[in-house]
């Protein structure tokens, strides 16, 4: 895939994610994970991760990506306004918070590749849909997570008898 063509659709795909977070809906999040899934899948698929020329360099600046994506998707989940029903059901919804954390998730990632490139280093459209898997991943778990505490499921019933 060109890296027009990837461009477009990794910027599609925030765009959808971002919708439906500033949207009202169950907080399980269990179709964004699988939508972060299918993006780290198509980033280590699409290969170009490291540069041989610069290889230490590469791993060095991979590694920091990671942490990058993984601190941001967390800050972006705590920004998220979560809250149970009557029914016992767990909701989330984005807040402006929640918009902001995206700006400075997209200039740190910007940042990011134009260290890399600065740096001499061969970048790809691989990285850029690793990062974004992993940070949208995260923020759901987190919030999915969230969304279980409040409801208590996933919790294993008591077992100590009075």
């Amino acid at each position: 895939m060109e890296t027009l063509q990837t461009s477009l659709l990794v910027l599609l795909a925030v765009a959808f994610v971002i919708y439906r977070q500033l949207r009202t809906r169950p907080a399980e999040g269990t179709w964004t994970l699988y939508t972060a899934a299918a993006m780290v899948l198509l980033g280590l698929v699409t290969g170009g991760l490291f540069d041989p020329d610069h290889l230490a360099l590469s791993v060095v600046l991979f590694a920091v990506e990671a942490v990058a994506a993984l601190a941001l998707g967390a800050w972006r989940a705590r920004t998220v306004r979560i809250w149970v029903d009557s029914a016992g059901v767990a909701w989330s919804k984005a807040t402006g918070w929640t918009l902001l954390a995206w700006l400075a998730s997209v200039a740190a990632r910007a940042g990011l590749y134009f260290a890399g490139a600065a740096a001499g280093l061969t970048v790809s459209a691989g990285s850029v849909l690793l990062f974004l898997g992993l940070t949208i991943g995260i923020q759901s778990y987190l919030v999915a997570r969230r969304g279980r505490a409040l409801t208590g499921a996933g919790r294993q019933p008591d077992t100590f008898v009075e």
